[in-house]
């Protein structure tokens, strides 16, 4: 490892991330077929910027030409109880490890900006200015092919990276950088014939392993979809209103997962009451979930997934709430208490 890139991961690891990797912008060149596949098949969903700024998304290289290196950087929020024993409490909301505590973006960009800072001046010292660009989940970036490829860990059988000594529990950052860094190794697939992660998905969205149908994934129709859920799919989100963690959750690797440091990602909305957030109106809302990955689905979509968990609870006590939403402005939340009103008399 050169000096340069041995301090620059070393300050990485002194700033607070878990594992730093470098890549070559031109290391993915499956990327942009796989991508196009993908759109094509229609499952991405309503996700239409997935389709948007693909040749810049297919091609890292295409994105910023100036760069020679990308430095792949994982962030581990590894939590410290298990995530799917929620699943049993009927009159709470599941909320995704990940959205439980602050917002990871403002967190890991923060990180991101302070390491690349150093970078730049350190270059600069030393007569050879390199310039960067600071990247996490927002930017079309394809983070997770990327990661691989500098050795980071590997796509599982769930498409998400997942790394032998850090488990599934870790954020992405990227830093792309006009400096040249020498690439490491990319990770190879460690999953075996394990298929955990593909048989515990409630609403069977993996029609292969290392593939996803977004379309049937209950962290997108919770997250990304707008409008009414199909009947058939909301019957199986039981109490889950944020994200989804069955995969990630049930993975071996998990046994080597690393311990999270970082406060900021302590629950603050581990496992909220659902009569208590089904009547909240937009500023409680917005007031709750300041600061939290949560507050960009609005209330609405919000509402119209506590519904769909109220309709799953069997909880008799809950229909009175259900019933006080069936005029509500917002179309998808009025039919949603519908439909949960109907599912608790049928109970």
């Amino acid at each position: 490892m050169s000096d340069l890139k041995a301090r620059l991961v070393a300050q990485a690891l002194a700033e607070g991330f878990s594992k730093a990797r470098v890549a070559r912008p031109d290391a993915i060149p499956q990327a942009a077929g796989r991508l196009a596949d993908y759109v094509g098949a229609g499952r991405h969903g309503q996700m239409g910027w997935m389709a948007e700024r693909m040749a810049w998304r297919g091609d890292p290289a295409a994105l910023w030409p100036e760069a020679r290196s990308v430095l792949m950087l994982a962030e581990v929020y590894t939590p410290g109880a298990d995530p799917l024993a929620v699943l049993d409490e009927r009159d709470r909301g599941a909320v995704s490890v990940y959205a439980q505590g602050r917002d990871y973006h403002d967190i890991v960009k923060r990180r991101l900006k302070r390491l690349g800072r150093w970078f730049v001046d350190l270059t600069a010292k030393e007569g050879a200015a390199a310039e960067i660009k600071v990247f996490v989940d927002t930017a079309p970036v394809m983070e997770k092919p990327l990661a691989e490829a500098a050795g980071l860990g590997w796509q599982g059988k769930h498409t998400n990276l997942l790394a032998r000594d850090l488990g599934s529990w870790f954020f992405l950052g990227a830093i792309f950088t006009t400096a040249e860094l020498a690439p490491d190794a990319p990770e190879a697939s460690h999953c075996g014939a394990c298929r955990a992660c593909l048989d515990i998905c409630p609403t069977r969205a993996f029609p292969a392993p290392y593939q996803l149908d977004a379309r049937r994934c209950i962290s997108y129709l919770t997250i990304e979809h707008k409008g009414p859920v199909t009947p058939e799919l909301r019957a199986l989100l039981g109490n889950r209103i944020y994200g989804c963690d069955d995969c990630l959750a049930v993975c071996p690797w998990n046994k080597f997962a690393a311990e999270a440091h970082e406060a900021g990602y302590l629950p603050r909305a581990e496992a909220p009451l659902l009569a208590e957030l089904a009547v909240l109106d937009d500023a409680a809302f917005r007031a709750r979930f300041a600061g939290s990955p949560v507050k960009r689905i609005g209330r609405d979509r919000m509402v119209r997934n506590v519904l769909y968990a109220i309709g799953n609870s069997g909880d008799a006590r809950l229909r009175g709430v259900a019933e006080g939403l069936r005029g509500d402005a917002d179309p998808a939340v009025a039919e949603a208490a519908d439909w949960a009103v109907a599912r608790l008399a049928a109970t």
